[in-house]
Order: C-alpha cells, then structure tokens, then sequence
C-alpha cells in the first residue's frame, strides 16, 4: 500500500521567474526562504513520487477544450514552453508516473468522478517554478493534476474537497509502497489582465488562511464559493490548495509564510500540512 506523506502548498507566478536575478533582495529572500523550507520538508519526506496541482495557463488547452480536472497518466510530460522559464527552468522532459497516474484516473472513474487524461501534457510555470524554487530531484517522477482555475465554468470548491479526499483514497489503495507527497499550487490573491492587475485582497487572503487553519470544509468551502468572484481573477487558483487540504485530512494546516508581493503581483503563500484521517 502506498503512504501520504506529506502535503504542501506554494504561490507561484511568471515574475518569480522572469525577474528572480533583478528584484530586491530582501524581498528574493523572503521567497526563497518560503519555497526552501517546502523544500526541506519535502525532502524529509523522501518521497518516490509527487502529484502536483495546478492549472494551466492556456499551454494545453484553451476555450474550444477546456476540461475541469486532467489527470496526466504518461510516462514522460515536456518542461515548460514559456521563453521566461528556459533560463531557470530548462529540463524539456519530466518523469511521469504512468501506473499511478492510471490509478488515480481509474479510482476517480469508479467513484463516478470524469476527469480528462492526457498521455503528455506541458507542465507550464505553475507546475515549474515551484520545482525550480523548492529544489525538487529532476528524477522525481510527477503525477500532474490540471485544475481549471481560469475560466468558467469551473470546479466548485466542494467539488475540489471531494477531489481532494478522492486524491487520498487513490493514494491508501495503490497496491505498491510508494511513498507519495503533494503539492498544491498557485493563489494566493492576485489579478491578471483585469482593470485591478496589481491588487492583493490581504483580507481575503488572511481570512482564507484563517479557513485552512480552522479545517471546517463547510465553512471553507461556503467563505469560498462567495468570496471568490469579488476578488482578483488569480484567485481562482486556491482551488488547487483546496485539494491538497482535503486530500490532507482537512485538519492540520500550518502556515509557513504570507506576505503580499506586489514585484510578483501575488498574496505570496506558503503552507504544510499535518496529515489526518
């Protein structure tokens, strides 16, 4: 059987990429510090594979195809394609992990759940720059699970409980000892292409980690469902720490750091979980 052994979530954002050499020091470091301290958890729990949440950024699919959740089922997937990442990020290939890629599709299907599949996706900057910044193993085999954080329709926040909790029963009842880790990407607040494109909600963001720090599902998920179409578009992507917190037992959340980073455009958050039943 295999083993959850830890659950972690991080903002990313193309400016922590294309201008990591260029910003402030002190506020580089204060990144650094948030991504590095998931790294060194993550390493303690040496993991044999690690699923990823995260959306995508029009990299795989647009308007014409656009699903709520795809699972990546391949063997291998392609680095990212953003120009801003070749320089920090310039792996082409990444191991997959087709066997429990295929579980996971598999369990979600016998649980009357219909997710996508994809043999080879692009894992663009909201996979990456976690993997740059965090210093996972490029020999880390990667199971990617695509949320659609971007355009709605999109999953509902107890849908992503429900993914979340799915994600663990996948995880308890794959037949070999892997030892599995998660990590949730994207969000905190933030706004893209908008009028608002600068502003960080702080006070949906501290409110939003006073949920996950709570643990009650149904207050999270009903402060969520109302609160996200009043703030920036880039929100959204709380969806994919939505999963990680329900795949953790919805109990135990730790925040490792939040500050807003206006020179990323992001409520930059970081956050670990204890794991729960």
């Amino acid at each position: 059987m295999a083993d959850l052994v830890g659950v972690f979530a991080a903002s990313h954002g193309p400016i922590i990429a294309r201008d990591w050499e260029t910003m402030p020091s002190g506020h580089r470091n204060k990144l650094a510090a948030g991504f590095d301290e998931i790294g060194r958890r993550l390493k303690a729990c040496r993991p044999d594979l690690l699923v990823v949440i995260s959306p995508d950024h029009w990299v795989n699919f647009f308007i014409s195809n656009l699903p709520a959740v795809c699972i990546g089922i391949g063997e291998e997937h392609d680095g990212p394609p953003e120009p801003f990442m070749k320089k920090v990020f310039p792996h082409q290939r990444l191991k997959g992990h087709a066997a429990f890629g295929r579980h996971l599709l598999e369990t979600a299907l016998d649980s009357d759940f219909e997710p996508a599949l994809s043999h080879r996706l692009k894992l663009d900057h909201g996979t990456c720059i976690p993997l740059w910044r965090i210093g996972v193993d490029i020999q880390l085999p990667i199971v990617p699970l695509i949320v659609n954080d971007l355009e709605e329709p999109m999953p509902s926040i107890r849908r992503c409980l429900a993914w979340g909790r799915l994600l663990r029963r996948a995880i308890e009842s794959y037949p070999e000892p892997l030892r599995i880790a998660v990590l949730g990407t994207g969000g905190l607040s933030h706004s893209i292409g908008e009028s608002t494109m600068g502003w960080i909600d702080e006070e949906f963001d501290q409110t939003c980690i006073k949920h996950f720090e709570d643990g009650e599902d149904e207050r999270l998920a009903a402060f969520l469902t109302q609160a996200l179409p009043r703030t920036g578009n880039g929100a959204h992507e709380i969806r994919d720490w939505v999963i990680a917190h329900a795949a953790a037992g919805s109990k135990g959340f730790e925040l490792i750091d939040y500050f807003p980073s206006p020179e990323t455009l992001v409520g930059a958050g970081f956050a670990s979980w204890t794991l729960g039943k």
